[in-house]
């Protein structure tokens, strides 16, 4: 008989989907309610750190170069209160073999795959990471399949994502592009069931796990090179996995650096609609992606997904559009570095993070992506305008999305804003607390405060307030 291929069948078999492409099963680790075991199944990889460091050196990943950036911490300086600019550290993830930090998950996922005997791998993404499972999968000799969410109805592609397809391409993956919707899940669950290829999801233990070894990196090179731990590292934020697998591995190094999320301002966007879809200049690392899975991470492709941000996030700053190209093109011009957007979002919040601490402070901006056509400044600006965008020089606090974007008319006019974190803890309690249908019981107000990174006390007062 056959199967019923409807959107409703086949998220309804989400769970054997996936337990049986990534070789997991999710409910050995469910207790029946809100809780989890969350360490459990990030151990149920089955390797250990340093098998992790041993096959990513085998896929030419990782030991990428720290990089100070003097230049732009002396231009912080100038603005910073007396006393005041730490030292500006880049760790520039280009320099992996597809160009971004991504190769660190894709290389667990597609060794794990090559191991268990699979033919193929599937990844649901919008780009770098997809670029990221064709590279290893090129090297490992497994067939590739990027399902990419790419156009509007008119089949309209912003050029950034129209680049990433073209980089999955060139490494041999078949790239299936679809138009903005709720489709992307979907197409990738047929697509693992019908040709039974492993789930190389960007949400799964074995990406998030990958990562570890990027903040473990962070940690002990800047420990090498100026004898102490950094003070506070930003992790651009989107699905969560950049930042959760980061802050994991400077624990694992022993330094509890402050963990500060940066994400693009794109207020009032929704993400799934069609007539918005391409009046963002911002594919990724944005707060279309980034507030929603920090406050719900089990919105994703897995049925419980390894990204838990807010476990680890001490702080979370937004950054407007224009102050991210115009970091874009400080870099260039002051450190000789032309580098994509993803990780100039978190640089550019470090640069105004830098002026509230001491000189003799470090911060580390964790990840480079490289640059291509698309990624340019100027095609997305020109893009931009050709979809109605005011783009002007001025002062970026009046920057509307979807409206406008408005480069800083100087250097000081950088600004990373605060989110309140206690509300985006209390959307998560929320969104919890609708998915069971009684009381939430002891073991599940500790599992909340973990998951927000709070005392239980805090998790109680937040349900009553609720009620």
């Amino acid at each position: 008989m056959r199967k019923d291929m409807s959107y409703q069948a086949v998220m309804g078999r989400k769970t054997e989907i996936i337990k049986a492409s990534a070789g997991l099963d999710f409910d050995q680790f469910e207790s029946g309610s809100l809780a989890f075991d969350y360490e459990g199944m990030m151990a149920s990889t089955g390797y250990t750190f340093d098998e992790i460091r041993r096959v990513q050196a085998e896929g030419s990943v990782g030991n990428t170069p720290l990089i100070e950036l003097k230049n732009i911490t002396a231009l912080a300086r100038k603005f910073a209160p007396k006393g005041n600019g730490a030292r500006i550290f880049i760790k520039d993830e280009a320099a992996n073999p597809s160009g971004s930090f991504k190769d660190r998950r894709a290389a667990t996922a597609v060794y794990n795959a090559k191991k268990l005997g699979f033919k193929g791998v599937v990844s649901a993404t919008s780009g770098n990471y997809g670029a990221a499972v064709a590279s290893q999968a090129a090297m490992k000799g497994l067939k590739c399949i990027v399902v990419q969410e790419c156009y509007d109805s008119r089949k309209v592609g912003q050029p950034e994502i129209v680049e990433k397809a073209r980089k999955c391409e060139a490494y041999g993956a078949e790239v299936i592009q679809l138009t903005v919707g709720p489709e992307l899940f979907y197409i990738s669950l047929r697509l693992l069931e019908e040709t039974g290829y492993f789930c190389a999801s960007l949400y799964s233990p074995f990406g998030v796990a990958g990562v570890e070894t990027l903040g473990w990196e962070v940690a002990t090179q800047v420990k090498e090179r100026t004898g102490k731990f950094p003070d506070a590292v930003v992790c651009t934020n989107a699905g969560g996995g950049n930042l959760t697998g980061t802050a994991r591995g400077l624990l694992r190094a022993g330094c509890h650096a402050q963990v500060i999320g940066a994400s693009v301002n794109l207020k009032g966007l929704h993400m799934a609609s069609d007539n918005q879809f391409n009046r963002k200049s911002f594919t990724t690392g944005h707060t279309g992606f980034g507030i929603p899975y920090s406050t719900w991470p089990d919105r994703s492709d897995v049925p419980r997904s390894a990204a838990r941000p807010l476990r680890y996030m001490d702080r979370y700053v937004t950054i407007n559009q224009g102050e991210v190209f115009y970091m874009t093109e400080l870099l260039a011009s002051l450190e000789g570095m032309e580098r994509g957007p993803a990780g100039n979002t978190s640089l550019a919040a470090a640069f105004s993070i830098a002026q509230e601490m001491p000189e003799d402070a470090i911060i580390v901006v964790q990840e480079t992506e490289y640059t291509g056509a698309g990624k340019h400044i100027q095609p997305q600006l020109s893009f931009a305008r050709d979809n109605g965008i005011e783009v002007s020089v001025g002062n970026p606090d009046l920057e509307v999305p979807g409206k406008s974007i408005i480069l800083p008319a100087d250097p000081s006019l950088l600004k990373a804003r605060d989110l309140d974190m206690n509300k985006t803890r209390a959307s998560l309690i929320r969104h919890a607390l609708a998915t069971i249908d009684h009381k939430p019981t002891s073991e599940d107000i500790r599992f909340l405060a973990q998951e927000v990174k709070s005392t239980e006390a805090f998790v109680e007062e937040t349900i009553a307030s609720l009620s």
